[in-house]
Parts: C-alpha cells; sequence; structure tokens
C-alpha cells in the first residue's frame, strides 16, 4: 500500500516557520493503530487524515494524530489540510466542511489566507490548581488560572511568557496541556502551549488552543477581532475573531514536501 504524504508549515508566511504537519488523504479509513504508528514515525506534533465523508453535511472526515495519542481538535493540521484540498488537489467550493470530534469545521480560503471557524471554548477560573504550577513554569508570577479543555495561565506580560523556561517533567505529572498567555506589545495578545501529556513538550503553533484564547482576550480586551502570536521558536501570526459561540482564526499555509509512505501488506 501506497499513501501520499504532504507536509505543510501552517500560520507561517515562510518556510520553516509555523508549525509542520503531515498531511496524508484517504480514500477510507486505514486501522487506527495504523494511523497512530504513522504520526509516531513522522514525529511531527501532528499527522492528520481525511477521508471523504458519508455524512451529507461535511464533506471529508477529518482525524488528528500526536506521536502519542488521538485528539479531539487541531487547528494548524487543518489548515494544513485545507491547503492541500485547495491549493494541490484542486478542491474548488468556495468553503470545506470536516466533520471531526469536535463536530463540523467550516474552512474557507481568503485570498492567501485560510480561515477556520472553529468552536469557541471560554475558559473558567480555576481557584483550585497544584501548589507546583509556579515551579512548573520556572517560577513565574501567575496573574490567574484558567480552563476549558487545557489549563490556561496567564502571566505578567510579553516578556514573562517568551523566558519562560517549564519544567516538563514536573509539568507531565500534573497538566497535560497547558496553555501560556498574556497582552502582547505589538500584536493584541501572545501565547505558548505546552503538551507533555500528548508527546509534544512545545507546540510551535496551535489553533485549538486559540479556541480558549479568543473568547478569553475578547473579553479582557473588550473586542472581537484580535491579532496574535504563538511565541515558539518557529513563531506563528493568526488573525482571530469571536463569533458568537464560533473561534474564527486565521493564517497562511507554505508547501514544503511531497512524499510516498510505502506499506507492505500483510
Amino acid at each position: 500500500m501506497k499513501l501520499t504524504l504532504y507536509q505543510i508549515d501552517a500560520f507561517a508566511g515562510k518556510l520553516f516557520a509555523g508549525n509542520p504537519a503531515a498531511v496524508i488523504p484517504l480514500e477510507k479509513w486505514l486501522d487506527e493503530k495504523l494511523m497512530q504508528q504513522i504520526a509516531m514515525e513522522n514525529n511531527l506534533s501532528e499527522t492528520v487524515f481525511f477521508v471523504p465523508s458519508q455524512n451529507k453535511n461535511a464533506d471529508f472526515d477529518i482525524r488528528w494524530f500526536t506521536p502519542e495519542v488521538e485528539i479531539n481538535l487541531c487547528g494548524h493540521a487543518t489548515l494544513a489540510s485545507a491547503y492541500v484540498l485547495f491549493n494541490i488537489l484542486g478542491f474548488n467550493t468556495p468553503a470545506i466542511k470536516f466533520s471531526s470530534l469536535s463536530g463540523i469545521l467550516h474552512v474557507s480560503k481568503e485570498h492567501d489566507l485560510i480561515c477556520l471557524d472553529f468552536p469557541s471554548w471560554k475558559p473558567e477560573r480555576l481557584d483550585i490548581y497544584p501548589d507546583e504550577l509556579s515551579a512548573m513554569l520556572g517560577n513565574a508570577e501567575i496573574v490567574g488560572v484558567y480552563k476549558y479543555r487545557d489549563v490556561l495561565v496567564e502571566l505578567l506580560n510579553e516578556e514573562a511568557v517568551k523566558n519562560c523556561q517549564p519544567d516538563f517533567s514536573l509539568m507531565k505529572k500534573h497538566v497535560d496541556k497547558m496553555i501560556i498567555t498574556a497582552p502582547g506589545k505589538e500584536v493584541d495578545f501572545v501565547s505558548r502551549f505546552f503538551a507533555p501529556g500528548a508527546g509534544i513538550d512545545e507546540d510551535p503553533v496551535t489553533g485549538s488552543a486559540h479556541s480558549q484564547l479568543i473568547p478569553f482576550w475578547s473579553e479582557k480586551l473588550n473586542k472581537t477581532k484580535l491579532h496574535a502570536w504563538q511565541l515558539s521558536k518557529r513563531g506563528g501570526e493568526l488573525w482571530c475573531e469571536l463569533k458568537g459561540d464560533r473561534a474564527i482564526m486565521k493564517g497562511k499555509g507554505v508547501f514544503y514536501m511531497k512524499g510516498e509512505i510505502e506499506l507492505a501488506s500483510e
């Protein structure tokens, strides 16, 4: 069996920035164990698979795998999938509808931007959290702690986010996924995302984290349109908007590689 693999840098305007995702279009689903093995072999933060959907409300069914687990939502790999469909596979409709574990996701193209319509996950303040939380973040000063899917920690400023040196071994004992965030100097907010429990110490750019960050900062800044930067080493830029119960995020994609996977027949 031969599979085609595309690697796209998502939320990036140039190569070697943003978040690389492996995209594997399928005609029908592979065995789940095999998809997880492929994701482990690729060793990127996400490998995404999609198949033509039998759901009349969707064009494709989509699934995302880290090197260790399947997850319920991934922004950068969804953007990468749409990039492949729009720019390489000739999918010519104005929008793509993906059926996922997080419901129907609408993805459209706006000039050189790909627009993701994701659920809005407003995090709620936590009164109780691990005593070790500050130590997990290199003894950073914490402004507030919130959670929806992931723990969201607000720090004092952009420099605190940029200079944070997490203790991933300690974090993995207490928290699967964590966002740190603060107001930005030249953008509305900055963030970083850690997921040691899912086999990813730091994710370069994380669309699903912005499902929490967009409603969080929209309320704090009293504005619905936001400009964001993820402060990983590779860096990633997002243009965001809160529309009711939906979190809209836009970003660019860059083609890096096309390859072929050959699986031995059993």
